[in-house]
């Protein structure tokens, strides 16, 4: 497996230091770079890619959470903050763990080993071997096998995911992150945080709403651009 890259965005200069003596001494961790807001990493994902976040809650400008919020990019994330408020919005947005100042070494070892196995495991689902066209999901003491063509569209709900067919609401305890990784990325676009659709199932777009069927799906500002050009890209293959 090649390492993976991270950026490091904290505001705290002692913060920042601890985390990058914590990295370079994990052989699978490759530091691009560090920042001291949000504002600068914004900056520096529009042009560069990376693996994995290390993210700073209390910053000037704009937050930690704020940034997750409109952040388009597919990148893992772990929260290092000194409050422990934060956790459950942090874990709603699909982080990968939360380390609470100050953490020590092994705890940030755990954290990084999580963001570790994660990687391989999309690397796996996501090789070269054709997708299969359904996927398992348990539900209350019941395993169930959905057909993707059979999905509407996913709701995220706390700690809860509802994936709506055309004969049944199928609800599922895991987060909307691990749904999404399941579901091949070409044909199940994010629209909102807490909704995922099956794109042949969209009937129209109008204003900031996706109709699936009798449903009327809110679409994100954050997300709009993203789908839109999704949808452009399939116009123009027809």
């Amino acid at each position: 497996m090649k390492k993976l890259s991270c950026i490091i965005v904290d505001d705290e200069p002692v913060a920042r230091k601890i985390l990058q003596e914590f990295v370079e001494q994990v052989p699978f961790l490759d530091l691009q770079d560090k920042f001291e807001n949000a504002v600068k990493a914004e900056a520096f994902l529009k042009n560069n890619t990376t693996d994995l976040i290390f993210l700073d809650i209390e910053m000037p400008k704009v937050s930690g959470l704020q940034f997750l919020q409109k952040m388009n990019v597919d990148a893992m994330v772990i929260i290092t903050t000194a409050f422990p408020q934060y956790a459950l919005d942090g874990y709603e947005l699909d982080i990968i763990d939360y380390l609470l100042k100050p953490f020590a070494w092994s705890r940030f070892l755990k954290a990084v080993h999580k963001a570790k196995d994660y990687m391989q495991m999309k690397t796996i689902t996501t090789g070269a071997t054709p997708p299969p066209s359904y996927i398992f999901i348990k539900s209350e003491k019941r395993i169930e096998k959905i057909e993707l063509s059979d999905i509407l569209y996913a709701e995220s709900i706390g700690n809860y995911v509802t994936i709506h067919t055309e004969r049944k609401n199928i609800i599922a305890y895991l987060t909307m992150k691990s749904l999404e990784n399941q579901l091949p990325s070409n044909d199940f676009i994010k629209i909102h945080q807490s909704y995922l659709v099956n794109c042949a199932r969209i009937d129209a777009i109008e204003g900031n709403e996706i109709r699936i069927g009798s449903s009327a799906l809110p679409m994100s500002r954050n997300y709009r651009e993203m789908v839109m050009k999704i949808i452009h890209q399939r116009m123009l293959k027809r």
